[in-house]
């Protein structure tokens, strides 16, 4: 152990004083007199201003224009924020003589909705899940009321909105932004493909819903597990895949807000397996090819080393002879 060192000594005995320990009190830094242990003591303690973020927490972005806006798109909750009204559905408006078109057809079609809860913060470019399927806002019109959106010829092929008409009702829910809640669960918006209502069933104010739905989608459904139905987050309760159909209850606040009652047997309906349910699929199918391959190769190489014990074997009885 070394002796202590005379700075220390005198500091015990009294001559000089025990230094003073340094404390940070809110927003304020010791001076560059005392610094901390840990700073420079060639140049004095200097606070740095950083530059404002460029990016906003604010669930409504101010302007189109402000370098602020970055909007969220393809992530939505499945908790329907409006019914709005089809005014509209049809090929997109022929643009001006002399505007420099393809020369073709366009393609998709242009969908018009009426919607008062949801011009207040939409903007030019934001995503919203109509019927569950996502789609760009194309064009605002506030004296209408009306938010108009391109829909591809995929959606078209995909989704029910195709068969959509003026007059009939479509769930709206805006995207997600970093201040809003998860009430739902995890809807990107990308439609796996349509149902058809089998049956509707009254059950005190509740509602049992009864969908046929394609293989490829009833096989990532679990009981208590989650569906996208038209965009809305709804709770699986059975699931039969040799009969082809799932079913889940509606409760009387769900019934007023969405849709789905007012539709017939026989109606489509879009729908969005859980994201998670295609992950896992995918992992496992990936895992049993790789496990698959592992077992030929090892018959591959047992079979190999056969044949070479064998001719090993062989010859040294041949020679052996």
């Amino acid at each position: 152990m070394s002796p202590p060192t005379t700075t220390a000594v005198a500091m015990a005995a009294g001559v000089l004083p025990r230094p003073r320990p340094h404390f940070l009190r809110r927003g304020i830094l010791p001076s560059p007199a005392s610094p901390l242990p840990f700073a420079s003591r060639s140049a004095p303690l200097r606070l740095r201003r950083l530059p404002p973020p460029r990016f906003s927490l604010s669930p409504i972005p101010k302007t189109l224009s402000s370098p602020s806006h970055v909007p969220v798109r393809s992530l939505f909750t499945g908790i329907v924020e409006d019914v709005g009204t089809v005014r509209r559905i049809g090929p997109p408006p022929a643009p001006p003589s002399g505007g420099g078109g393809g020369g073709g057809e366009a393609p998709g079609v242009d969908l018009e909705v009426e919607t008062s809860t949801l011009l207040a913060g939409t903007q030019l470019g934001d995503s919203v899940a109509v019927d569950g399927a996502c789609l760009t806002v194309a064009a605002i019109d506030a004296a209408a009321s009306t938010l108009t959106f391109g829909v591809a010829p995929e959606t078209l092929r995909r989704t029910s909105l195709g068969g959509r008409s003026a007059g009939d009702a479509v769930n709206l829910e805006r995207a997600l932004t970093p201040a809003s809640r998860m009430g739902g669960h995890f809807v990107q918006g990308h439609v796996d493909g349509t149902g058809e209502i089998a049956a509707f069933r009254a059950e005190g104010d509740s509602l049992w819903v009864t969908v046929r739905a394609p293989p490829e989608i009833l096989r990532l459904l679990v009981p208590k597990g989650f569906v996208a139905v038209d965009g809305a987050s709804l709770t699986v309760v059975n699931v039969d895949e040799e009969a082809g159909w799932f079913d889940f209850m509606l409760v009387r606040y769900t019934q007023d807000n969405i849709v789905l009652p007012n539709k017939k047997v026989g109606d489509k309906v879009n729908l969005e397996a859980d994201i998670l349910g295609k992950y896992v699929e995918k992992l496992l199918a990936g895992r049993l090819e790789a496990m698959s391959k592992a077992r030929e190769r090892e018959r591959n190489e047992s079979g190999s080393s056969s044949t070479a014990s064998f001719a090993e074997s062989f010859w040294s009885q041949e020679q052996g002879r």
